[in-house]
């Protein structure tokens, strides 16, 4: 296993030193589960509406997010599913509202992972239930995977998804983006977006990025790249890991929160410390968090939870 304690510093790019093998392993979060054993994670995964990280190929996402929630969550919840926030095929929101209608909510966006391949909005409503019953609106957002849609595009997406929410609901207690491995790297993208040209500036006040990737280079060498097609150029250009220190903050008391779960990959969990270290370098108001006893899956299957320590994480950042 790559020891990491000396991450942080950009000398140090232990992942250059890999063999290819060892690189797609520490990009596979299925192979770091150990709870259960990786034909038994698949099977639970599955029956919980989980399949999990099957990195043969371009064949490696997080598909059926927790079906069950989405039914509960449109079944029991106020919502308005399928907004269209653009003219695209596929950019659309679902917006689930909590039981007093107001447009003076704070409004909780989430952006789905799947190694930007696979999953989606309906999939991905995991949150809903306790952040609604404590007052937050949330927005699960669409965007076009890959190999369809390229990841310029899909950060032009999520940015039209923000400005959208923004737009409509002017009057907001605060938009917070949230995102979940490549989600997070998506929502790290609007720590750099140029809000000028979409004519309005959110009222971001927070952000959750849960196990992500910020530096997108390692990425182009692993099978995730056969769908992604990503040359070094994208990636260098997609990557916040190296632009956000030198990016100003439109709000300076906006709080970033960096969270990787214990059984995270050595890898993710440099990408997670290295970039908290990066926003802590520039302006930004940051934290990190290493969550106790779970893995990259448990991560955000437990948003479902109103006890769960990132969904208290969350509501207390909202509420503070």
């Amino acid at each position: 296993m790559m020891d990491v304690s000396g991450v942080g510093f950009p000398s140090k790019v232990p992942w250059k030193k890999m063999s290819a093998e060892e690189l797609e392993n520490q990009y596979c979060p299925s192979r770091w589960v150990v709870r259960l054993g990786a034909e038994e994670a698949l099977r639970t995964y599955s029956q919980i509406g989980i399949e999990g990280l099957e990195c043969n190929g371009a064949i490696s996402a997080h598909r059926n997010l927790r079906l069950p929630a989405t039914t509960r969550a449109r079944a029991t919840r106020k919502s308005l599913l399928h907004v269209p926030y653009g003219d695209g095929e596929g950019e659309k929101v679902d917006i689930y509202f909590p039981d007093e209608s107001s447009e003076a909510l704070p409004f909780f966006l989430f952006f789905h992972g799947g190694y930007w391949q696979s999953g989606s909005k309906d999939e991905s409503a995991f949150m809903v239930h306790p952040l609604t019953a404590q007052g937050v609106a949330v927005v699960i957002v669409a965007y076009g995977i890959a190999p369809k849609g390229t990841l310029d595009h899909m950060v032009d997406q999520v940015t039209r998804s923000v400005a959208f929410v923004q737009k409509r609901y002017p009057s907001n207690k605060g938009i917070y983006l949230c995102g979940h491995s490549a989600g997070a790297h998506l929502a790290a993208m609007m720590l750099l977006a140029d809000w000028t040209k979409h004519g309005v500036t959110p009222n971001l006040r927070g952000f959750f990025l849960v196990s992500g990737v910020f530096d997108l280079e390692p990425i182009v060498y692993t099978s995730q790249n056969v769908a992604l097609q990503l040359t070094l150029e994208d990636a260098q250009r997609n990557s916040p890991q190296l632009k956000v220190a030198q990016a100003q903050p439109v709000d300076p008391t906006c709080r970033v929160l960096v969270v990787v779960g214990q059984f995270d990959s050595p890898e993710f969990h440099r990408q997670s410390w290295e970039f908290y270290q990066t926003l802590c370098q520039g302006e930004w108001k940051a934290s990190f968090e290493e969550l106790h006893d779970v893995d990259h899956f448990e991560i955000v299957e437990n948003l479902t939870q109103k006890d769960n320590v990132l969904t208290q994480i969350i509501l207390k950042t909202i509420f503070q």
